[in-house]
């Protein structure tokens, strides 16, 4: 049986951008789904599930960032802005990846590998980390610490996940603010002081492997149990 081809979403008032990419999308093995308007590329987002979305910035109905924040809300679907709009690119460059207009075909596909190749990393499945005496069961959104099961928040379970998967290395702050508070919280790295910390207090003996790196991050120390 054939694998189904991965699609990619192309979210972009531009007709004739949908006529050049359109078909340099199938031809790389790709399903091209078109959207012209930020409304209904929300909506076939959610529901056909793309591999990847290409945002143009400069949207008819709704700002470009706005779109982006709306479907942060619901999928972590990779995103690639499309536009030419430089002072707006520079706010969403370090979110998600970024191609500036005019561009070539071979770029965008190289991103577009790139992004979906990463995406597959992130979502491949790790049941249980185990560093010292705390296992962290991502696949049933538990933690416990010497076996007693933690009582964590929504927040504090999604940031210990992120450094969990990452066990071992140095997970920036913008990264950890990105993928637990959503693209438009990351700057706003005193959230991440408060829930580093309140997540400390919970880890109990535990605490000493959540190890601050200054100016760059927090890491998820790895230690044999």
């Amino acid at each position: 049986m054939t694998a189904a081809r991965p699609s990619v979403l192309v979210i972009d008032d531009e007709p004739q951008l949908h006529r050049f990419l359109g078909p340099a999308l199938e031809a790389a093995g790709y399903v091209a789904l078109r959207a012209e308007t930020a409304r209904e590329g929300l909506r076939l987002a959610a529901a056909r599930g793309p591999a990847c979305v290409l945002l143009d910035l400069g949207l008819p109905d709704t700002d470009g960032k706005e779109a982006l924040a709306r479907l942060r809300a619901f999928s972590s679907v990779p995103v690639i802005i499309i536009s030419a709009r430089d002072r707006e690119a520079e706010k969403v460059a370090a979110l998600d990846d970024y191609v500036e207009k005019p561009f070539g075909i071979a770029e965008l596909l190289a991103r577009l590998r790139a992004a979906t190749r990463r995406a597959l990393l992130l979502e491949a499945p790790v049941p249980v980390v185990t560093t010292g005496p705390l296992e962290v069961d991502l696949e049933r959104r538990l933690a416990r610490v010497a076996g007693v099961e933690l009582s964590l928040t929504p927040r504090e379970w999604d940031l210990l996940a992120a450094l969990a998967r990452d066990l071992g290395k140095v997970v920036t702050q913008r990264r950890l603010l990105t993928e637990v508070w959503g693209p438009a919280h990351a700057e706003d790295s005193q959230y991440l002081r408060v829930y580093v910390g309140q997540l400390r207090a919970k880890l109990g003996t535990a605490a000493g492997l959540l190890r601050t790196e200054p100016g760059v991050g927090y890491r998820l120390l790895e230690e044999q149990g």
